[in-house]
């Protein structure tokens, strides 16, 4: 599957490239670690700073609505701008806002600092990805987008059992003071070592009222998932957010046929691989966050294990996950996208389906990490797809649109589980985790069977200009 058309001063044979890919890696590693570590540690958060729940909740979510909400306006960015300029940035912003947060001794202070990580993190998370696909072609590119997923995949996991370990140890502080020294190395070597890059768009204007309005409408949409479990799905503040959302896009949509620099062609949404991409980025991320929040609570509130066993419980969701990715990424070339998403969906599938069967701690781990793997594989099929007809001029903005949706899906999937386990979560029967492993189960396999039908066999690249803003 070939990549993107090129950029004349891309970097393909550069030989510092793969170190390049690492530290971007590394960059993004935090970025999704920075949701899980924090969710471990916010009832010592509440006890230091005497926070309410509904407070709390605003720590976690205030992150995850400003790093899904702007994720457009970050990818729109990297291509006006050009993506060197916004990776420093976004990592400098996320960076600070790492310091302020762990300093923060109030909830407005901390909650302001979270909400600059998640501005740090839209901006970070898009045109890094937009980096990386410009930077590698060919089957080059899938083992790269295969590294880059399986770091994504593997980084909720792995937050589980660093967010354990560091409340346990130096406190909870230290959950945010530990991006503070990666995030100064990394962006000192990654100064040096990102390529220069030109604008796509020399004439290009950065179209405000369009970023206002998507964001309004993601970051509304979002909110609406989050709180649906709690609040019910046919409440009317849940549906009312929701339409909220809807008139918001309907408005964005319109803008964006009349203004002169609109913030994206629509029509990059009709493209059936950018289409699939999003479709298998949606369901896999919602697995990923459906099956660790279930295990989750699983293990700490029925099994009554602490936060640092259950986060080494989890790490064999992490370690298969990143095996499922990187396998995805060595075959991805040679069997196409669709054979491994729907192998990846299927493997998925099986796998979730052993806790809704069989009860027990050894069951839910062995099943949500065999599940884990496939998972991974589909993170992999999806970031190819999408970016099959992608060429140099939208890299950033389809970076932006399949973070989106990876944020879209996080959210539904916590939503949903969180609905359909309510008696388990809030009581000591295990029946709504078996109803929420079974509904996992059965979208898993439905969505193998609609793969074959919505994943392109093989998509021809882009020739060039065809797709521009």
């Amino acid at each position: 599957m070939s990549g993107p058309t090129k950029e004349p001063e891309a970097t393909a044979l550069d030989p510092r490239r793969w170190r390049m890919l690492g530290l971007l890696a590394v960059a993004q590693f935090m970025l999704i670690l920075d949701v899980t570590v924090v969710a471990i540690a916010l009832p010592h958060i509440g006890t230091d700073l005497g926070l309410e729940r509904e407070t709390l909740t605003w720590v976690v979510s205030a992150y995850t609505l400003m790093f899904g909400g702007l994720m457009l306006l970050g990818g729109r960015a990297a291509d006006l701008f050009g993506s060197r300029k916004v990776v420093l940035a976004g990592l400098l912003v996320f960076t600070a806002a790492s310091l302020a947060t762990g300093l923060a001794n109030s909830a407005e202070l901390l909650i302001g600092g979270r909400i600059a990580q998640g501005i740090g993190a839209a901006m970070l998370s898009p045109a890094a990805l937009s980096t990386v696909t410009k930077t590698f072609d060919g089957d080059e590119r899938n083992k790269a987008l295969g590294i880059w997923s399986a770091i994504g995949g593997g980084g909720s996991a792995i937050g589980v059992l660093l967010g354990g370990v560091l409340t346990a140890g130096p406190g909870w502080q230290w959950v945010f003071y530990v991006n503070v020294p990666i995030g100064v190395i990394v962006f000192a070597i990654l100064l040096k070592l990102l390529p220069a890059d030109r604008p796509t768009e020399s004439q290009g204007r950065l179209d405000v009222p369009g970023a206002i309005l998507v964001t309004a409408g993601t970051g509304t949409a979002i909110y609406a998932l989050i709180n649906a479990g709690d609040r019910g799905w046919l409440s009317a503040a849940t549906l009312g957010l929701l339409a909220g959302s809807v008139v918001l896009y309907a408005v964005f949509a319109w803008l964006q046929t009349v203004v002169k620099s609109p913030l994206m062609n629509l029509r990059i949404l009709t493209r059936r691989p950018v289409a699939a991409g999003t479709f298998l980025i949606l369901v896999a991320t919602a697995l990923m966050i459906a099956v660790f929040f279930l295990g989750s609570f699983y293990l700490q509130h029925y099994m009554g294990y602490g936060a640092l066993r259950t986060g080494l419980l989890f790490l064999p969701v992490a370690v298969l996950t990143i095996i499922g990715a990187q396998v995805a990424g060595q075959v991805i070339g040679k069997v196409g996208a669709r054979a491994v998403a729907m192998i990846g969906l299927t493997i998925a599938a099986v796998g979730i389906a052993v806790p809704a069967i069989w009860d027990g701690a050894a069951m839910v781990v062995i099943g949500t990490s065999f599940g884990a793997g496939g998972i991974g594989a589909v993170f992999v099929a999806a970031s190819t797809t999408t970016f099959a007809q992608i060429d140099y001029t939208e890299a950033g903005l389809a970076s932006g649109i399949l973070s989106t949706f990876h944020e879209f899906g996080a959210a539904l999937g916590v939503a949903i589980v969180s609905s359909i386990a309510a008696a388990s979560l809030a009581g000591t029967v295990t029946t709504g985790f078996s109803r929420g492993f079974t509904f996992a189960a059965i979208t898993a396999a439905v969505a193998a069977v609609l793969a074959l039908v919505v994943v392109p066999v093989a998509a021809k690249p882009s020739t060039g200009a065809a797709h521009v803003h």
